[in-house]
């Protein structure tokens, strides 16, 4: 019953401008992702939306400043799938532009057939968590020559059934979709909280989050019965409108300034699960996650 009170919950709201700001945002030519950018281009921010289809990135580019009025919008091509894809976008960003205010690290994959990225990873761990780790690690520097700045990593409930597997993160030995799933959404909040701590004192802070159980494109994966068995629940789910509220919050409200680490629900910090509050993992994940894309990070 507590989650249907806080589904209807009343619709948070701020006037809360974001004038001079710079915000880039993963995966934003579809669902809370092209809300998101809607609403952040309306508060007057520069919105950067980075996008692996080029051709739906236009058209939401369109639609975005047909909303706002905004004409500082632009999208760049970002395959999360690819680290050389990731690398040549973060060039970009740390060439072209002066200040990175708010990553809003959105994209990702859900319950899809097993399958591999570029370099390897399996889909899901690859996208949801790998491809933005890496990111955030490139534009990081700009980040903090920003701040005062903020992180936002989208994540999910799924991440309550997860459990990160140190010995075979890339299910080669045995592969569930869903489990797959809910691993790199655990994974999101445990890089946040990890990433929090690394930033202590630098005017950077971090939030994971859990939109809501939206009516997307990502339920294209799902197999006929759980597409059946989500229609029936459909009263019960939200749009991406109601369901890019959360990130709308993490991004602009102004009492989160001193905020870092946390997991947000419905515009409001919630309880995230056991194992997305064990440092112990959190510090092993982060050491697997460095070594498998080869870079640095302490």
């Amino acid at each position: 019953m507590q989650a249907l009170s806080n589904l209807f919950r009343a619709a948070w709201s701020s006037d809360a401008r974001l004038d001079g700001k710079t915000v880039v945002i993963t995966g934003a030519n579809t669902g809370i992702g092209k809300e998101a950018a809607m609403d952040l281009a309306k508060r007057g921010a520069r919105i950067i939306i980075a996008c692996r289809d080029m051709e739906k990135a236009e058209v939401a580019l369109k639609e975005i400043i047909d909303s706002s009025l905004s004409d500082n919008v632009v999208c760049m091509k970002l395959d999360l799938a690819d680290t050389k894809s990731i690398r040549e976008f973060a060039e970009a960003i740390i060439k072209n532009e002066p200040k990175l205010n708010i990553l809003i690290n959105n994209a990702g994959v859900m319950v899809c057939p097993f399958g591999k990225t570029a370099d390897g990873f399996e889909m899901q761990i690859g996208v949801n968590h790998m491809g933005h780790f890496l990111l955030t690690s490139l534009l990081l520097d700009l980040i903090k020559r920003s701040a005062p700045a903020r992180i936002i990593n989208v994540s999910s409930m799924a991440h309550a059934w997860g459990s990160i597997n140190l010995e075979d993160i890339n299910s080669e030995k045995s592969y569930n979709k869903s489990k797959a799933y809910a691993q790199s959404k655990l994974a999101n909040v445990l890089f946040t909280r990890s990433l929090a701590k690394r930033l202590e004192g630098s005017d950077v802070t971090t939030y994971s989050l859990h939109p809501g159980v939206v009516q997307t494109d990502l339920w294209r994966h799902l197999s006929l019965f759980e597409q059946f068995f989500m229609k029936i629940a459909s009263p019960f789910t939200k749009n991406s409108v109601q369901g890019a509220q959360t990130t709308i919050y993490c991004a602009v409200e102004p009492s989160l300034e001193k905020e870092s680490g946390g997991y947000y629900s419905d515009c409001a910090l919630s309880n995230c699960s056991a194992a997305g509050k064990d440092d112990d993992l959190a510090q092993k994940l982060w050491e697997l996650s460095c070594r498998m894309l080869s870079i640095s990070w302490e």
